[in-house]
């Protein structure tokens, strides 16, 4: 026995634009919330990066070592540059992409 699939109707399409909007608002917290945060360059661990890992990676989770100097990780604002990482030329965080030393 098979089915035909069944037109969206009007409650249906209301429905999924009630859920649509319920998942819009839960995230809406955490983007309010990074004004408080700053990008950190270097600091994150390898697969920890919160995004932009360098060319063939796609973003969060992609970075592929330690301390990448592409790599960003949100810090709490003013702490980026007092974190350590071993592989920035100053050995502190960066507030912009660097080469490794």
């Amino acid at each position: 026995m098979t089915r035909k699939a069944q037109p969206l109707t009007l409650a249906g399409a209301g429905l999924a634009a009630a859920f649509g909007l319920a998942v819009t608002l839960a995230a809406a917290p955490a983007v309010a919330g990074a004004a408080d945060k700053e990008k950190c360059y270097g600091v994150s661990l390898k697969a920890k990066n919160d995004c932009a890992a360098g060319p063939g990676t796609t973003c969060a989770g992609t970075s592929v070592k330690d301390y990448q100097g592409n790599a960003w990780k949100y810090v709490p604002a003013g702490t980026c540059v007092s974190m350590d990482s071993p592989t920035s030329p100053t050995g502190k965080g960066q507030l912009a992409a660097f080469a490794e030393k």
